[in-house]
Formats: structure tokens, C-alpha cells, sequence
């Protein structure tokens, strides 16, 4: 992974004593609320419902012990023993002190980690596939280019004040496992006979208008890549709506000038931009790319993880659930959920914290990953020590074996929490996990997205769920829609709204309904949720969803 320089630390320490005397200013009282939001929102810290709430970064999701250590740490001292990790590869601390955030930053410069743009109208945290470096599908690691963007996008001045926040995720294997189509700039890496570069994507995103990103260009050079993605911003500082924030991203951008008029713009600056950078770019990647070499792969019998797998069916049922194919055959990649049915989707305790990063210390060659998904990956596991990483995480409850199943749910924070929200997320998420656990059906059901936000921003990524749910207001009383059909992949797709929303009480069942018709609809037993629903389309599920409108029409 990538070290930071000298000047990365003392870039960082100057920035956090400037932020250090700012939040001295706003607690005298020099600082109206009004004037220190700008301010506080460059470093990363929220006012939500109850309290303040700061989100780190994680770069393209990758971290080291001594970082989760030190994210344990920080939430044991100035927040409530845990953390929630986002669906942008980012940990929150929802309950720091004003007083202690300075404190927090610097702890976290300790270790090479900000809060730096995970805020406001900039380039936000750079995301990436979290198999990446591991995955068998994998054309290249796209990290070492996930981070040249992100050194490049950190305080860069053309780009702090943005029509609105900007999203780029990366990815470098053939399955999309970054959501690529759902950002603002979407960069998916193809092969063209010899030579790598990308297929660059723009105008994706959820919230109130989502929208699929359409390609820009289909094969850029990977030398050409800082600079064009340069001149995609440069188009939209100057085009994006300042007048309405609600039609100020680049998707709204891109869908009222076109994408050949933004094409043409794109072609045009970059002609301009692309001399400017005379290689240093290329030099400063070469030099990134040298520290995400893989690690020393061992060589060693994986006789006992077979001896293992074959008597022990809860250790089989786990590797069976929770393992993907590694490029290397003694390998494995291990994703640890946390999604305990009835948890919060997404939070670890800070004792957890320290448990996955033993875990990595000892057997996973010091690395891990935070998946979009609100998980956490090991991405080099040696297959003989997947028993005993299996028994630790049991012991810490985090061995659940339902990675891609209905009871790992993508949720946001919703009214518990956020104080944008118009509905509450958790505890839908707790009771859709717990009802499919005491039914045990989860594995019978098989791969199934279920992704719930609390209100129409789409923090919870409803529209590409296979089925979503999207909390809302109505007169007071939270009300469901259900999505369904919604695809974060390769083929991405925005889900269809399947009818009237459904009160809270009434959620989980119609849920229930759902899943039954699926079971009964499928073909073979073996096909997926999605390949029923794209085979039959949305009727038979509607009537399922709404028995009486059915039995009115008769």
C-alpha cells in the first residue's frame, strides 16, 4: 500500500492544526455555526441528528493493522466503542465531542489517514474494487491508479468548490465489483489487444434522479488518464448548475447537454490539458505502482483446510459462503460480514477492530480492505489457515456465513442517525436478516441484494438492489416503496417501483411475500432472484407484493 512521504505528513499535520485553531475559534464563540460549516465539512465533520459525526477516509478501502488498531483506538477514546463503515469505503464515528476531533485527526495522521474531502463540493474519496490485487477476474490492480487520483485530487485548487460532491470509483477486473456505473466518473479497465487502459464512465448516481452513467470514451490510454479526467471536471466546474443543488450533479450535467456535446468539450480541453503534464504524472504513478507489489505468496499444504472442510459442515458452510477464488490456487479471498442477523449493517466494535487486525498481521500478509458493501476483506489468506481465522472470528461474532445473501443488506444510517433522513434503515435491515434466519431460508434463497435507504439521497444504494427499499415521509407516518430489478454490476440497471409504499409494520412481510413467490417461480432451484426477475419481469412479484388489489379485480 501506499507510505506517506514526508511531505504527505507534514501536509497533513499543517492542515489539522489549521482545522485545530478553527474549532478553538467556533467553541469562543469567534465562529458563528454559519461561518465554521464550511470549515468543519472540508475535514470531514457532520452535524447529524444527535450529535456531531466524523468520516475518515479509507482510500480505495485498503488498510494495514496499525490503521485498524488505530481506528479501534479512536473509537474507544473519544467516541462509543465502534465504528460504521460506508458504502464508500469509509468509517464514521458518530458521537466525537467537538472539542476532541482535533485530537482525532491527529491520531489518525499517526497512521497515514485523513478526513480530508470526505465532505462537501470536492472530489471525495477515491474508491476501488476491494478484491483488487487478488482477484482471479483481475486485469490489474486499479489501486495504484485509485491513488495517483487521489494525491491529485486532494486540495486541488480549481476543485473545492464544485457545482456539487463529485464520486470516481475504479476498477481494474472484468466483474464490476465498485459500482463504477453509479458514479460520477466511472472508470472500468479493458484490455485492448496488448495494451490496458480504461473504459471511462460519467453522469452515473442514485439520490432523487438516479441515473446509469453512459461511456465516454471506450478505450482511454492509461498514460492519458490524469489529464482527461482533469478536463471531465474542468467541463463540469463550468457547466454544472449552480441555482439548484438538487440538479447540480454531473449526471444532470450530462443528461441536459448530451453526452456527445460533453464529449466534444471533453475532447477539446483535454487537447489543452494533456502537454501540460510532460510524464511527471507517468513518474509519479511508476513510483506509486512500486509499493502495491503482492505480497510473498507461501508455499505450503493446504492438506488440513481440506481435512478441516470436510469435517466440520458450520467451517464448510462458511468457506462455501464467504470465500472467492484468489489468482493464486493456495489462496483464498476472505470476506468477514458484518451483518450479524439483528446487528447494525455495517458497525464493528473496536475489540472487533483489533481482532481483524491480528487476524491480518498474522495470516493475511498485513492487509485488508472495507468492501462498498459495509464488509471487510482479507484479500491474501493461505487455504491452511482458514480454520483457525474461521475460530477467531467466531469468537469475536463475526463468523456469519451470509456474504450476498438476503441478511447482508446495504443500509444507511437513516433516522437513527442522519438528520437528512425521513425514515429509519436499521432496524428494517434487523428485522428483514432476523425473520429470513428463524424462517431458514437464507441459504435455500441463494445470492440476493437488499439494499434499504432512509430517505431519497440513496446512501443506502436502493436503485441497484435486486430489491430495494426506499424509506419516506408520508404525513408523518414512514412509508416503504419497494424497487425491484436493480443491478450494481457490469450490467447495471435501475430498479422498477413495484406499487404503494407500506408502513413500517408492514415491510417485513411484504419482504416475506416476495421471497415465497421467487421460491416458487424460480426455475431448477438454482436460479438466481435477478434471473427470475429479468426472465418473468414485474407482475407475477407485484401480485405477490399486493394480494388484494388481486383479489379486488376478481
Amino acid at each position: 500500500m501506499y507510505q506517506y512521504t514526508s511531505f504527505d505528513r507534514d501536509f497533513l499535520a499543517e492542515r489539522n492544526a489549521q482545522f485545530r485553531a478553527q474549532v478553538e475559534r467556533r467553541i469562543d464563540g469567534s465562529l458563528t455555526e454559519d461561518e465554521f460549516k464550511p470549515l468543519r465539512l472540508m475535514n470531514g465533520l457532520y452535524l447529524q441528528l444527535h450529535a456531531y459525526m466524523l468520516r475518515v477516509a479509507i482510500p480505495y478501502g485498503t488498510l494495514n493493522s496499525a490503521q485498524m488498531d488505530q481506528l479501534a483506538m479512536i473509537a474507544d477514546k473519544w467516541d462509543k466503542g465502534y465504528g460504521h463503515f460506508t458504502t464508500r469505503q469509509n468509517i464514521q464515528y458518530n458521537w466525537p465531542k467537538l472539542r476532541d476531533v482535533p485530537d482525532m485527526l491527529d491520531a489518525l495522521g499517526e497512521v497515514g489517514m485523513h478526513a480530508i474531502q470526505t465532505s462537501g463540493n470536492t472530489i471525495r474519496n477515491v474508491t476501488a474494487d476491494h478484491f483488487a490485487g487478488a482477484a482471479a477476474d483481475e486485469i490489474e490492480d486499479p489501486r495504484p491508479i485509485a491513488e495517483l487520483l487521489r494525491q491529485w485530487s486532494t486540495d486541488h485548487p480549481e476543485f473545492q468548490f464544485l457545482p456539487r460532491k463529485f464520486k470516481i470509483a475504479v476498477s481494474g477486473a472484468e466483474q464490476d465489483r465498485a459500482v463504477t456505473r453509479a458514479h460520477d466518473i466511472g472508470l472500468q479497465m479493458v484490455r485492448r489487444g496488448e495494451d490496458v487502459g480504461f473504459e471511462v464512465i460519467v453522469g452515473g448516481g442514485l439520490g432523487r434522479t438516479p441515473m446509469i452513467g453512459k461511456t465516454l470514451r471506450e478505450f482511454l490510454p492509461k498514460e492519458d488518464l490524469l489529464p482527461y479526467c482533469e478536463a471531465i471536471v474542468s467541463v463540469y466546474n463550468l457547466l454544472g448548475r449552480r441555482d439548484n443543488k438538487y440538479k447540480a450533479r454531473i449526471k444532470i450535467t450530462v443528461h441536459e447537454n448530451g453526452i456527445d456535446t460533453i464529449r466534444d468539450l471533453v475532447e477539446e480541453r483535454f487537447a489543452l490539458l494533456k502537454p501540460q503534464f510532460n510524464g511527471v504524472d507517468q513518474e509519479m504513478l511508476r513510483g506509486i505502482e512500486a509499493q502495491f507489489a503482492a505480497p510473498d505468496f507461501l508455499k505450503s499444504s493446504t492438506a488440513s483446510f481440506k481435512a478441516t472442510y470436510h469435517e466440520d459442515p458450520v467451517f464448510r458452510s462458511w468457506v462455501d459462503t464467504n470465500i472467492t477464488k484468489h489468482r493464486n490456487d493456495d489462496y483464498a479471498i476472505v470476506s468477514i460480514s458484518l451483518k450479524k442477523q439483528g446487528q447494525t449493517p455495517g458497525d464493528a466494535t473496536s475489540d472487533q477492530m483489533r481482532v481483524m487486525a491480528n487476524i491480518a498481521r498474522d495470516f493475511a500478509h498485513d492487509e485488508l480492505r472495507i468492501s462498498h458493501e459495509q464488509n471487510v476483506i482479507l484479500p491474501h489468506v493461505h487455504r491452511a489457515h482458514l480454520p483457525e481465522i474461521h475460530t477467531r472470528l467466531k469468537a469475536a461474532g463475526l463468523a456469519t456465513a451470509n456474504i450476498g445473501l438476503i441478511s447482508d443488506i446495504i443500509a444507511c444510517p437513516g433516522m437513527d442517525y442522519c438528520a437528512l433522513a425521513t425514515a429509519r434503515s436499521i432496524p428494517v435491515a434487523q428485522k428483514i436478516a432476523t425473520r429470513f434466519d428463524e424462517l431458514k431460508l437464507e441459504h435455500d434463497i441463494g445470492e440476493l441484494k437488499i439494499k434499504i435507504s432512509g430517505c431519497i439521497n440513496a446512501c443506502g444504494h436502493h436503485h441497484v438492489g435486486h430489491i430495494g427499499i426506499l424509506g419516506l415521509d408520508r404525513a408523518g407516518v414512514e412509508n416503504y416503496q419497494i424497487t425491484l430489478g436493480g443491478d450494481h454490476t457490469q450490467t447495471a440497471n435501475i430498479g422498477e417501483r413495484a406499487g404503494p409504499g407500506f408502513a413500517y409494520d408492514e415491510i417485513v412481510p411484504a419482504i416475506e411475500r416476495l421471497i415465497y413467490a421467487y421460491l416458487d417461480l424460480r426455475e431448477n432451484g438454482d436460479e438466481t432472484f435477478i434471473q427470475t426477475y429479468r426472465r418473468l419481469g414485474l407482475a407475477p412479484f407485484k401480485t405477490a407484493l399486493y394480494p388484494e388489489a388481486k383479489a379486488n379485480a376478481a
